[in-house]
């Protein structure tokens, strides 16, 4: 398989076999207007297997959706051709906007305009909470 470099845009790297598309969709990659390559299974001497995500554009990702759905990954800017930048991902503290709560008591389920907002309440285990109610995240 073949896929061409990009000129200017990132590289998702490291991304855990089959949570890809799960980033693609979160980060809404599926709305831009540029070429995308979701790369499945691509055998990866530290770890296994691994999805790779290119997007040939400049732009901005949130690395707090990257770090929920998987730390560790790797995001690769590229300009001119050349990696210019390489930032490893963890896990955030805190995530806005990015799951819901499952609660119907909690208030974000009748004060629409609220953000969803959680946060990492036991890294180990990576649990985060609701902020208004509590309620652990799926």
């Amino acid at each position: 398989m073949n896929i061409d470099s990009i000129k200017n845009g990132i590289v998702i790297d490291h991304i855990t076999a089959g949570r890809g598309m799960e980033i693609y969709h979160l980060l809404g990659l599926d709305k831009l207007d540029c070429s995308i390559a979701i790369i499945k299974n691509v055998h990866s001497n530290k770890m296994g297997k691994k999805d790779i995500i290119k997007v040939d554009s400049d732009i901005v990702i949130d690395t707090n959706v990257l770090g929920y759905v998987d730390p560790g990954v790797t995001v690769d800017i590229i300009k001119d051709g050349v990696l210019v930048e390489k930032k490893r991902i963890s896990l955030p503290s805190e995530i806005k906007n990015v799951i819901l709560c499952k609660n119907p008591r909690c208030i974000t389920s009748t004060e629409q305009e609220l953000p969803h907002i959680f946060r990492l309440t036991d890294p180990k285990n990576r649990v985060f909470r609701c902020i208004y109610c509590e309620t652990k995240a799926d």
